[in-house]
């Protein structure tokens, strides 16, 4: 440890955790001064919800590496025997993982090299492009391939970085990246082709090789480099070969904070992780799009409930393929016309209303995948056509199936799949994480291609983006070939009222949307789901033992409308990731009096609006903490504007919150105060906290009269003033 200028500053084991875990170590030692990156041996997460919200806490400022044992049927058996409980799916858990943050690793080696690189190198990042300086052509291209393998890429050279390198490189040195200096290249040679390479645009990080070789000098090599770990602006690694040959170098490098690797390709895929641990928290922390304000109309929960009680009524777990796009449409998400048909004549009629050709599918109670069954008959084009296939979907049911499994056909549109591609959108439950949304290339071969991705809800559009990412068809998507970029944004859209759905409906237990069918933006039909299934729990189910989401989902209970003493209509309601613009013109109508009385100093605006900052006020999680804004909406123009936020901060170990409000200077003395501190109590209160305190500075005497008038006890310190009251009798 000391020849690699690391150390540990704590080893603990927590056995079965019975009492403490995973949440609980996290947050202690996000909290200890002495602690800059976290490693974790983990067999099972245990507590997902606890996991999950500590580590999404304390990964924007502590890295949280983990290696996972049980990839494998026979690992995870191994490892559930050895620690007695269940372990989820590994691609749940890898989702998970991104979502708060974490980053995964396969090797020990790796758990240690990357918690060594984060801690040195305070530069992250910004992309997956490397760049690679080396004296020797091997070690360059295995970095390249293992770069590559890992997911990275090799940066592109500016014309402005191959013309200065040009001007004091041999002119054999390879003219591209990696930047071959040649074997005789001595310290300042390394120095100069550093000094350029770190200024170039297209690069986020660079890798140094060295080999010693008869011009080598590794030891003033690493002396004269170790000024670029706290001047460049993107994170630099070195790979020092030649064992004990290059141990001065190495050490000279690693006590400067830059890490040291044996081998090239073992820091290439290093640089990797480090991109996957930006790349991870940008989509966490990413300011989201704003949903237009028709999104907030579109769910019919009435007719939902409608469907769901009559199919729980009549014992069924299984929606028919009408009430499942009903339940779609319900939550906006668009779905291609169907009718139900019970005899061929009513099909014929059906075909005759919607125009030809037609698709006729089996409607059953019992069976979810038609194809099976050779319940689907496709392009019918005439009367006749439509007869014969509606007979030979009750003869294939009949015999395949039974005929008692046959109750009708439904009849739609034939629907050009030419001009679009076909996805699937799906939710199951995992045991652990509850709620896991899939999305991916659908049609009958989805399960031969298993080009898919998965995430937890809920989502947003920045997540949505991200889940799509994931997945090969997203290159598609994005328009090839001279074809139009399909209908993301519409996409990302139905992706986030999806994850509405499945997190507001419980008793549903699995969805398939497949095909989806997605076209461009500029077509009639941009999105349309195609075929519907939709599982239920048994009815006899009891509530409490179908898992929970992992993650809490938008509060909706602590949504308000009220009035301002001036009669303007507000709405109170918890704060949201989109907040962040309203906020920044928040704090734009703030006093200095008004931010001292909050933040006990004065705070500068930019200090107050920086992106950094505002994204963890924004993006919180609920669970542990609960912030109220004060929403007016302009009936002119329809913008928003934030008046007041509050918030409640839970205090690890204890039962407790600590409280603390901002109200605009230009909408003060309208009860905004008074109203959002009780909304803030009541929300304690419903959290189940025992308390609520807040320190108050002396002069801040308006805060201290709202508190009397909620019911706080206050009692002076020689510093501030302490407000408590007890939410439980």
């Amino acid at each position: 440890c000391f020849q690699e200028n690391v150390g540990f500053s704590a080893f603990i084991s927590i056995g079965s955790m019975l009492d403490v875990d995973w949440g609980d170590l996290i947050y202690y030692l996000g909290d200890d001064p002495r602690t800059q990156s976290i490693v974790i041996y983990m067999e099972s997460i245990g507590n997902a919800s606890s996991f999950l919200s500590a580590a999404r806490e304390v990964a924007l400022t502590k890295p949280i590496i983990v290696i996972k044992a049980g990839r494998t049927a026979a690992a995870a058996q191994a490892a559930a025997s050895h620690t007695g409980t269940l372990a989820g799916s590994d691609a749940v858990l890898d989702a998970a993982f991104r979502r708060c943050g974490v980053l995964r690793v396969e090797r020990i080696s790796e758990l240690f090299d990357l918690a060594e690189v984060l801690a040195k190198q305070h530069q992250r990042p910004q992309g997956p492009r490397l760049s690679i300086i080396t004296n020797a052509g091997g070690p360059g291209v295995l970095a390249t391939d293992a770069l590559i393998n890992s997911g990275g890429t090799l940066a592109d050279l500016t014309e402005e970085t191959v013309t200065a390198l040009n001007e004091f490189l041999p002119k054999h040195w390879s003219h591209g990246n990696p930047i071959d200096i040649l074997g005789d290249a001595d310290p300042d040679r390394y120095t100069q082709t550093l000094d350029v390479a770190v200024k170039d645009p297209n690069s986020d990080g660079l890798l140094i090789v060295l080999t010693p070789q008869a011009m080598t000098d590794p030891t003033e090599t690493a002396e004269k480099l170790k000024q670029y770990a706290q001047a460049a602006d993107k994170p630099v690694l070195a790979s020092w070969m030649g064992g004990a040959e290059v141990t001065n170098g190495e050490t000279i490098l690693n006590r400067a904070s830059i890490a040291t690797y044996r081998y090239p390709d073992a820091a290439a895929r290093l640089f990797n992780f480090m991109w996957k641990y930006s790349y991870n928290l940008q989509g966490i922390y990413e300011t989201p799009s704003l949903l237009p304000e028709s999104e907030f109309g579109k769910t019919d929960r009435s007719q939902v409930e409608t469907i769901l009680d009559a199919a729980k009524a009549e014992g069924r777990t299984i929606l028919t393929e009408l009430e499942s796009k009903q339940i779609l449409s319900a939550y906006g998400i668009p779905t291609v016309e169907s009718r139900t048909a019970a005899t061929a004549d009513e099909a014929v009629a059906c075909a005759q209303d919607l125009g030809y050709p037609v698709v006729l599918k089996l409607v059953s109670k019992t069976i979810t995948h038609k194809t099976d069954v050779g319940g689907v008959q496709l392009n019918l084009q005439s009367e006749v056509a439509v007869r014969r296939a509606y007979e030979a979907i009750y003869t294939s049911v009949a015999e395949k199936a039974g005929p008692e499994h046959f109750q009708g056909v439904t009849v739609q549109p034939m629907v050009n799949l030419d001009k679009g591609y076909e996805l699937i959108v799906g939710c199951t439950l995992d045991i652990q994480f509850g709620p896991v949304i899939l999305f991916g290339t659908g049609g009958q071969l989805v399960e031969v291609f298993k080009d898919n991705a998965i995430a937890l809800p809920p989502l947003n559009t920045t997540l949505a983006r991200r889940l799509m990412e994931q997945t090969k068809i997203y290159k598609a998507l994005q328009g090839v070939r001279g074809r139009e970029a399909a209908a993301l944004g519409e996409l990302e859209m139905l992706l986030v009222r999806f994850s509405q759905l499945v997190l507001e409906q419980r008793w549903i237990k699995e969805i398939d949307i497949n095909p989806l069918l997605v076209s461009e933006a500029s077509s009639r039909y941009p999105l349309l789901a195609l075929d519907a299934r939709i599982a239920l729990h048994p009815a006899e189910t009891d509530p409490e033992k179908i898992p929970m989401p992992a993650i809490r989902p938008y509060p909706l209970q602590y949504v308000r409308p009220w009035q301002l003493k001036d009669g303007t209509s507000v709405t109170l309601r918890p704060i949201r990731p989109e907040d962040e613009p309203l906020l920044v013109k928040f704090h734009r109508t703030l006093s200095e009096e008004s931010v001292y009385f909050r933040y006990f100093h004065l705070m500068t605006l930019s200090h107050r609006i920086a992106h950094e900052r505002l994204t963890r006020i924004c993006f919180i999680d609920y669970d542990r903490e609960m912030a109220l804004v004060v929403d007016k909406k302009d009936n002119g123009n329809g913008d928003h504007e934030v008046l007041a936020v509050g918030r409640l901060s839970k205090l690890h170990g204890r039962n407790e919150a600590e409280f603390a409000m901002l109200v605009s200077d230009t909408y003060q003395k309208q009860g905004i105060g008074t109203k959002l501190l009780e909304q803030l109590v009541q929300a304690g209160r419903d959290e189940g906290l025992d308390y609520i305190t807040a320190e108050i500075l002396h002069e801040n005497r308006a805060m201290q009269r709202v508190c009397e008038k909620v019911g706080f006890s206050l009692k002076r310190a020689p510093d501030f003033v302490k407000a408590k009251i007890a939410l439980k009798d």
